[in-house]
């Protein structure tokens, strides 16, 4: 192999490391239709949160209730770092 590929293959092998270990911007989400046609939320944690459009919808729309049931219940929640 020569000197050339292999400063080459070191490179690269460099550069994939550091992009498997770089994190998303804080509080940075993405989206991404799934698969099977779902939509992905990315950024939340380690895996994504999927729910069909329905799901996501039905979740939305009591969005208000959710954030009131944080608010009642903000001493017994814990916040993830």
């Amino acid at each position: 192999m020569s000197e050339d590929l292999k400063a080459e293959l070191a490179r690269l092998k460099a550069e994939n490391e550091a992009l498997k270990n770089k994190k998303p911007a804080g509080g940075s989400l993405s989206m991404k239709v799934s698969e099977k046609g779902a939509l992905s939320i990315y950024g939340m944690g380690r895996f994504p949160v999927t729910l069909y459009k329905e799901q996501w919808l039905k979740l939305l729309g009591i969005a208000d209730e959710i954030k009131q049931f944080i608010q009642e219940n903000d001493s017994r929640l814990k916040a993830k770092d």
